[in-house]
């Protein structure tokens, strides 16, 4: 059953906001380690800006938030296995090799974080346990490597190789080993493209069952894909918040993706809601002349913060984010600062569940 709380003081939004403004205390128990069962069992809070209330439903409620018409944004990115385990050559020391991103596939070259790095250098042979090798061709920061997969297979065959023995990459706050069965946990229903090491989380609450009832309303549930890379769990060490930079994400917006939004944006009844921060930075970051959405790829470092004008995104699935991230400024970018951290208020007493598996809020 819901029940409707309504913020108890005056709301004025804050121009100049600080890295300190986004700080809150939470209850560690409240974080999820895993995601509900069934996957839209999860709670979901109603934030509405224009009434500045916050209901509690439960997340298999979202489709009553759709008209016909309306355009679901989500993002169809695949998680990959991407922290390896492995052993130098010679010294038989044991290393953690994290897969950011594929730099050639031809040349079987990655971007990735190494553990413990002072003991990794250009030159080093790495071995996995299934016989795959890497060697150390470059540094690029102080604990990033380039290495170059020694693998005369294709370019699928290596992947299946990493799938083998790669573990998937949770978040390191949830504190607990990644097993088997997370490699499908933390992946979306939408999952199509590979390469992300992180899930785009808010979209873990939907099951095949929700989508088809949303779509039975004349939805038109649009992917775009957006790469998301382990920038998202950075800390912002700044206080001046334009002194911060994002890593960049390679993001994809097709054809007819676009054309359903604009066409829902140009309309008098229809929305758009956007699913997922990820989603949002997508978007928001392909702007056409004429102000809608531009159909097209490329690579975006996009920080949303507090005031932002919002271009595409009219209404916003997401979840619960932790204290001083660039997600949850840019929810408080989406709505305001005030009302977000009322709601999170809420949301603590409520004892709603945290983070990348915890429960959803939907800003009206």
């Amino acid at each position: 059953m819901s029940s409707v709380a309504t913020a108890p003081r005056i709301f004025r939004p804050t121009l100049s906001l600080k890295l300190s403004d986004f700080q809150y205390d939470y209850p560690k128990h409240l974080i999820a380690k895993y995601p509900a069962e069934p996957r839209d069992s999860a709670r979901l809070m109603v934030v509405d800006r224009a009434s500045r209330t916050v209901e509690h439903r439960v997340f298999h409620d979202i489709a009553d938030f759709f008209n016909p018409g309306d355009v679901l944004v989500v993002n169809d990115t695949k998680v990959f296995p991407a922290r390896l385990f492995g052993n130098k050559e010679k010294t038989g020391a044991r290393i953690e090799v994290f897969l950011l991103r594929e730099l050639n596939a031809d040349s079987r070259l990655w971007d990735v974080i190494v553990n413990p790095a002072r003991k990794i250098r250009v030159g080093n042979k790495l071995y996995f346990d299934n016989g795959l090798v890497a060697e150390v061709v470059d540094n690029t920061t102080s604990r990033g490597r380039t290495i170059r997969f020694i693998f005369d297979g294709t370019c699928e065959e290596l992947y299946e190789q990493i799938d083998e023995i790669g573990t998937t990459p949770i978040p390191p706050y949830i504190k607990r080993d990644a097993d088997e069965d997370d490699k499908g946990r933390y992946q979306t229903m939408f999952a199509e493209k590979r390469g992300a090491v992180a899930a785009p989380t808010a979209g873990l609450h939907f099951t095949q069952e929700l989508i088809e009832d949303i779509k039975a309303k004349g939805v038109r549930v649009c992917p775009v894909t957006l790469h998301v890379g382990l920038g998202t769990f950075n800390p912002v060490e700044v206080e001046d918040l334009t002194k911060h930079r994002m890593d960049s994400e390679n993001f994809y917006v097709d054809e007819a993706s676009c054309d359903a939004v604009n066409e829902a944006l140009h309309s008098p009844t229809n929305t758009v809601t956007v699913c997922g921060t990820t989603c949002v930075r997508a978007v928001e970051s392909s702007i056409a002349a004429n102000g809608g959405l531009k159909a097209g790829d490329g690579w975006t470092d996009k920080f949303i913060y507090p005031p932002y004008d919002f271009r595409i995104t009219e209404r916003l699935i997401t979840n619960f984010h932790m204290p001083k991230s660039t997600l949850l400024m840019l929810v408080s970018a989406f709505a305001d600062r005030e009302l977000i951290m009322y709601a999170y208020e809420e949301a603590i007493k409520e004892e709603y569940r945290l983070f990348s598996f915890g429960d959803a809020m939907i800003i009206i």
